[in-house]
């Protein structure tokens, strides 16, 4: 790795570090044999929570590291370096449920669910996306009707991550959808529900294009009761839940794409640098430097873009004031420059590698795969568009 031009902080390269031994000890061996066989990797996750990687900004006193969002996509890139797969785990379980109970929750609920959360004795997953409403996500028709005690939900969750393994959901529900057409925002709550058992709810497993260790599902939710005590934030304040939710999300997904496009670019180079054609390494013919030379040069732009975004959310936590727009223009524009990054990190290291690249035998065919999804989940390129043109327009 170059010497950057903007360092981090000691103790962000620090964490750096300890999450780059880490991958390269437990995550980076066995991610061919993961792909194949679409195995959840409990044991990983094990050991990512006993190092605190599940829960790496949430506060000491509800059990976490009590670092900065900064550390914590440093500490992502390299686990998604090494796989992928293992780091949107860890991603969902940070950014999608620990930052919304900590951010929206109240004091019962922190102590309740980021305790076992950030221990790794529980797995949260986040249920947004259904049938119907993916980039709209205000079109929630999972119905939440009121009822002594609590909620009784109704309807159907898709493409969640962890959903087969989570142990807790954060997820959405509409006061009336049915009668409204299109239900205005308002009528959207957030709540936090526990499983009974890990197979409850779980509806399709999906079988990915990538990231295949991480388990995908469908959650049905029939006649599920939520005591008031689990409704997250105020009632009828959901999507300001979900959005405020989906900015941190989108840093995690940058970070996530940097560090597959590091190895793309990294396993690239070692090829061009080993690959006889015509006499010498393919390294030394200009089409191959040139692919290098704008490889890195986007994973750079987007690794400062990812690093500035978290450093906005950080300051957005400690209390300073910004306006929503920009913090949500921020997030996008590192998810949004990242994610295709990676992709164009992917496709030009397959290239570099010419035949052999489309083979299984080699890792770029699975990164080629595993990027693909950066530009879709935690909303698509067109919906980072969207964000950053209608935060500039208003």
């Amino acid at each position: 790795m170059s010497i950057e031009m903007f360092e981090l902080p000691e103790e962000t390269q620090d964490i750096r570090q300890a999450a780059k031994d880490f991958a390269l000890e437990y995550v980076l061996e066995g991610a061919k044999e993961r792909d194949l066989s679409h195995e959840f990797p409990a044991d990983i996750v094990a050991e990512m929570a006993s190092n605190g990687f599940l829960g790496m900004f949430v506060p000491e006193q509800y059990g976490g590291m009590g670092l900065s969002i900064l550390d914590y996509v440093v500490a992502l890139e390299e686990i998604c370096y090494a796989d992928a797969g293992v780091g949107v785990i860890m991603s969902v379980n940070n950014s999608l449920v620990c930052w919304p109970i900590l951010k929206f929750g109240n004091e019962e609920q922190k102590e309740k669910y980021l305790v076992p959360l950030a221990s790794g004795e529980k797995l949260g997953c986040y249920a947004l996306t259904e049938p119907e409403a993916g980039s709209d996500a205000a079109a929630q028709r999972t119905k939440c009707t009121r009822v002594d005690g609590g909620y009784v939900l109704n309807g159907s969750k898709m493409w969640i991550t962890n959903g087969p393994q989570a142990d807790i959901i954060v997820t959405y529900a509409n006061k009336d959808f049915a009668s409204m057409g299109r239900s205005p925002t308002g009528f959207v709550s957030s709540f936090i529900i526990e499983k009974p058992t890990k197979d409850a709810y779980v509806g399709k497993v999906e079988e990915k294009l990538g990231i295949a260790c991480s388990g995908t599902s469908a959650l049905a939710f029939d006649d599920v009761f939520v005591p008031e005590t689990n409704l997250l934030g105020a009632e009828g304040h959901g999507f300001n839940v979900a959005m405020a939710t989906l900015d941190g999300g989108r840093i995690g997904i940058a970070a996530q794409a940097v560090g597959i496009a590091q190895r793309a670019l990294d396993l690239a180079t070692e090829y061009a640098k080993q690959r006889v054609a015509f006499g010498k390494p393919i390294s030394k013919l200009q089409a191959i430097q040139w692919m290098i030379a704008d490889m890195a040069t986007r994973i750079e732009a987007a690794r400062l873009m990812t690093w500035k975004a978290a450093t906005i959310k950080d300051r957005e936590m400690a209390g300073e004031q910004f306006p929503r727009n920009e913090v949500s223009r921020a997030c996008s524009m590192a998810k949004l420059y990242a994610s295709e990054c990676a992709n164009f990190c992917a496709d030009r290291a397959l290239q570099i590698h010419g035949g052999y690249g489309y083979s299984k035998e080699y890792e770029v065919e699975r990164l080629f795969r595993d990027a693909r999804i950066t530009t879709l989940y935690e909303g698509t390129s067109e919906i980072q568009r969207l964000v950053i043109a209608s935060s500039l327009l208003k």
